[in-house]
């Protein structure tokens, strides 16, 4: 089946969606299915976008809620994340994952699916070393620190996929799995993003948590954003259980914008026979149902369980009775039901409300999945331990603090600038910028309205061949002997946290209703359409000095700023 892999999201569904319909007509391919790796955007309405980690002249509706009032439809089944840049307290009330607008699916914090026989797994979020260990705490109404915190992944969701058994074909996650950048053409990649380097040569840049993922999971697919750069690596891991080696194509791509690589066809091979429809995964759910008393919503750090005499279980992988029972409970039908609904207004543009405050209620889809499965709703047990949480005056890391201990995603600009960023010479790595709305000249003098843009491209054939616009790096040439490292080892766990006294939620309102270059592997070449933009673009500038030129794209969407500052 053909698959699109898109990028950074940012909102943009009606631009993706046409370049889709484009890429369609042009090439004579129908895409099948499209995957967007986090910072999807999913705003409904004015309250929404106040639960976005930006500030607030940065804020804008995009298209999201003509898709979930029901006056667009998506014409393709897509599948998502979250990323760092997320309307939170939409998401939240899926944690399990759940359909946003019609045909529209988020995959939860973590979470397992199949399409057409395809198992495609994901993880949502940036990681941050201060908050790995908490629970899920974060409940709305955000403070300062909670609307930061809520998009950092946590241990117990990356427990709950190292208890996967079974093969993955395809895993998604916002940022990197860290030291990936060394089985591509890492020449390439700090000619494009030269401050990068330090990072990549400390090898700090990166996720760890999902790099022990990559290597516990070892899929077929590795699909990530979040670094707003086009880069297409490929693992060759090693062998397990005197099996042959897998090998996993790994393809980060940009944010919609013109002139940028932000979209990927994929040929990913199904299984005839399978169901057409979007469905649960039997594995996936045995692990949820075995795992959800361990989910304790605290500030507090949490160790996930190990074989070290302190526990009575460790394993809690997914057994073919526990499969069994989970497809009992769901009457034989994996078919995820189509049951979306609405359970916030949705903005009406012609009555803007721009001091509506943020919503929040129980989701029906996650209160229907865990009374299916009995499981328990995150989202309430967050609530009920919220005034726990402000009684002991727990608070989440500042932007200061972020910087000092943060061993995951990049430090880099932000990408939505606060008022207060000139005065630091530090950068918060978690608000990524890569030159999201600028466009710097590289040393060469070449400006991106001159470049000739080419498709990410995911890598085919074997470990070690080269690419010509790709492989220029000597690296590539020992792709074929390198292999992940091994997961560090767990550490202990501690007490459970303590019971919480229940709260109610309010209900959805019932006044509410549903409204680059070839690819090696045989399928034909696709180009992306590289969008034409009607916001005026200036000139390139000319370049002068080791420093890079910078210029403002989208006019019409940002203010221009009085002093062009380098990305450093």
């Amino acid at each position: 089946m053909k698959v699109a892999v898109e990028g950074c999201c940012h909102g943009e569904l009606d631009k993706i969606y046409e370049s889709i319909s484009y890429l369609e007509n042009k090439e004579g391919v129908k895409v099948d299915l499209l995957l967007c790796c986090g910072d999807f955007q999913a705003v409904r309405n004015e309250g929404d976008m106040k639960c976005m980690a930006v500030p607030a002249k940065y804020r804008h509706m995009q298209t999201f809620y003509k898709y979930y009032t029901g006056e667009k439809k998506a014409p393709v089944l897509t599948i998502f994340i979250g990323g760092n840049h997320e309307a939170s307290n939409h998401l939240q009330e899926l944690p399990y994952g759940g359909w946003v607008a019609p045909n529209i699916y988020y995959l939860g914090y973590a979470g397992v699916v199949r399409f057409k026989g395809v198992r495609i797994g994901g993880l949502s979020g940036i990681f941050k070393s201060h908050d790995y260990k908490k629970g899920h705490f974060e409940f709305p109404p955000y403070s300062p620190e909670t609307l930061r915190s809520v998009y950092h992944i946590r241990n117990i969701d990356v427990f709950k996929l190292k208890q996967i058994k079974m093969p993955i074909d395809i895993f998604m996650t916002h940022d990197w799995p860290r030291g990936i950048y060394h089985y591509g053409n890492t020449n390439q990649l700090l000619r494009k993003k030269k401050f990068l380097r330090q990072e990549v040569e400390s090898g700090i840049l990166g996720n760890p948590a999902a790099a022990e993922l990559l290597d516990h999971l070892q899929p077929n697919y590795w699909f990530s954003a979040h670094l707003h750069v086009k880069f297409a690596a490929m693992m060759q891991h090693k062998a397990k259980n005197n099996a042959a080696p897998k090998i996993t194509k790994f393809l980060s791509l940009d944010k919609c914008l013109p002139h940028r690589d932000f979209l990927q066809i994929v040929e990913v091979a199904d299984r005839p026979g399978s169901s057409a429809n979007l469905e649960y995964d039997p594995e996936w759910l045995a692990i949820l149902k075995a795992t959800d008393s361990l989910q304790k919503p605290s500030c507090n750090f949490w160790n996930p369980p190990q074989d070290n005499g302190l526990h009575t279980r460790w394993d809690f992988s997914a057994s073919e009775e526990a499969m069994m029972e989970v497809v009992g409970d769901l009457n034989g039908d994996l078919c995820i039901p189509e049951n979306f609904s609405l359970t916030v207004p949705a903005y009406d543009p012609n009555h803007p409300q721009p001091n509506t405050d943020p919503a929040y209620s129980t989701n029906p889809q996650t209160t229907e999945l865990c009374a299916t499965l009995s499981l328990t709703d995150i989202y309430i047990l967050a609530g009920q331990s919220e005034q726990v949480y402000a009684e002991e005056g727990a608070t989440g890391a500042t932007e200061e603090e972020e910087d000092e201990d943060s061993t995951g995603s990049v430090d880099e600009p932000s990408e939505y600038p606060t008022d207060t960023s000139g005065l630091s010479s530090s950068y918060n790595p978690d608000e990524i910028t890569i030159e999201d709305e600028w466009v710097e000249e590289e040393d060469e003098g070449v400006g991106c309205a001159e470049e000739k843009g080419t498709d990410a491209v995911v890598p085919e054939g074997q470990v070690g061949s080269q690419d010509s616009d790709r492989d220029s790096s000597p690296q590539r040439e020992t792709t074929n002997r390198l292999i992940l490292p091994p997961p560090c080892a767990a550490p202990e766990s501690e007490a459970p946290l303590r019971s919480l006294q229940p709260l109610c939620l309010p209900p959805p309102s019932a006044s509410l209703s549903q409204g680059s270059s070839e690819e090696e592997g045989g399928f034909t070449p696709a180009r992306v359409p590289k969008r034409t933009s009607g916001e005026t673009t200036q000139g390139a500038a000319s370049h002068t000095g080791g420093t890079p030129q910078i210029k403002r794209r989208n006019q019409s969407i940002y203010t221009a700023v009085e002093d062009e500052e380098s990305e450093g």
